[in-house]
């Protein structure tokens, strides 16, 4: 269920079986929040050009998204102020203790260090964010773990974050952003792959992120709401090149994550992908097995935006055809859509799955008893 405020008084322990939730969005009030963590030639360089990612737009996202107060829930905004997402105490008493979560996995957006067009200016960024996590974050609150974030345009630079922070009890995946230079199936990107493979890393994509090209490849769209529907369509695009590029066979361990794609789109992409591998398998020689196989073996999808068909059936029938070893729960706090655990699903759960996919799940993919 979407909300824009929590209308309800906060509450303890509401929420009966302990959650794990794989979306939550930590922000800071002011990018000099990462200064400590940050060689001063950077202050200097943020203070003069800023932090530009390659976008159409340029002092503003490409769609207004952020308008209404940065695309959070109404009530997210902490009562001594700041942003929201931004101040743990308000954190802890709005959505941590009241919805009993166990483990939360951190999802940092801002500032994007992921792409931006100074590479160099991205390494220092995402080596800032990774420190602000474990600092602000990850040690005060031990429920909270984070997402590696890694520079994966230079992915030399990506290995040496990675082999920085292996073996951190505060970090259970690597982070990168779908929109790449290139499709991440690509081998230029193989090297992180590898390493997160060595280390035992899932790696968690989380949509959005900026490539400098439209997000359809019909171009430029004139409504959010159509940004908004898009992101699952680039998981999709996502998951066929991993597949198709041969990621999976080259790295048969390899985990990984999508995070706030939905996934009921996942069913009918590996019916398509399975009718045309079996016709131009010719072309992939290096795939020994057919796409869904590949789908249902490395692949996990988060639950929020849970998506609600007219008749609830059709949702269970989708992830009974997924596995329910492969869902993991999700709200996306302190975002406008965020998804309540309560009523986040509008077809009938057994208490098993339930447990599964609220909690069970994460923590066999983390590893995180």
């Amino acid at each position: 269920m979407s909300m824009d405020v929590l209308e309800r008084p906060v509450t303890r322990r509401e929420v009966k079986v302990g959650i794990v939730d794989c979306d939550i969005h930590p922000t800071m009030n002011r990018l000099s929040a990462l200064y400590p963590y940050l060689d001063e030639r950077w202050h200097r360089h943020i203070e003069t050009f800023g932090v530009p990612v390659p976008q159409a737009f340029a002092a503003a996202m490409s769609y207004p998204r952020w308008g209404r107060d940065g695309g959070n829930r109404l009530d997210s905004r902490p009562p001594n102020g700041g942003a929201p997402g931004s101040d743990l105490a308000f954190m802890q008493e709005q959505h941590l203790d009241p919805n009993n979560i166990e483990l939360g996995v951190l999802q940092p957006m801002r500032p994007q260090a992921i792409n931006q067009r100074n590479i160099e200016l991205g390494v220092a960024l995402a080596s800032a964010v990774n420190d602000w996590q474990v600092a602000t974050w990850c040690e005060p609150e031990p429920r909270l773990k984070g997402s590696l974030i890694v520079p994966q345009e230079d992915p030399a630079a990506a290995i040496v974050e990675i082999e920085r922070h292996a073996g951190s009890p505060h970090f259970v995946q690597v982070g990168l952003s779908p929109r790449g230079i290139e499709p991440l199936g690509r081998k230029r990107y193989w090297p992180v792959y590898e390493a997160a493979e060595a280390h035992g890393m899932p790696i968690g994509i989380h949509v959005g992120g900026f490539s400098g090209r439209p997000p359809s490849n019909l171009g430029w769209h004139s409504f959010y709401i159509e940004d908004h529907h898009l992101t699952s369509e680039a998981m999709q695009a996502l998951v066929m090149s991993f597949v198709l590029e041969g990621v999976f066979e080259q790295f048969p361990r390899l985990k990984l994550v999508l995070i706030e794609g939905g996934f009921v789109w996942c069913p009918s992409l590996c019916w398509r992908m399975d009718k045309n591998w079996k016709i131009l398998k010719s072309e992939v020689p290096h795939l020994k097995r057919a796409p869904s196989e590949y789908v249902r073996e490395h692949i996990w999808f988060t639950t929020q935006p849970v998506d609600e068909p007219a008749d609830p059936s059709y949702l269970a029938d989708m992830m009974e055809w997924l596995g329910w070893d492969r869902i993991l729960f999700s709200t996306d706090y302190p975002h406008w859509d965020f998804d309540d655990p309560k009523f986040a699903f509008k077809t009938r759960l057994g208490e098993t799955e339930r447990k599964m996919i609220f909690r069970d799940n994460a923590r066999a993919l983390y590893g995180v008893a």
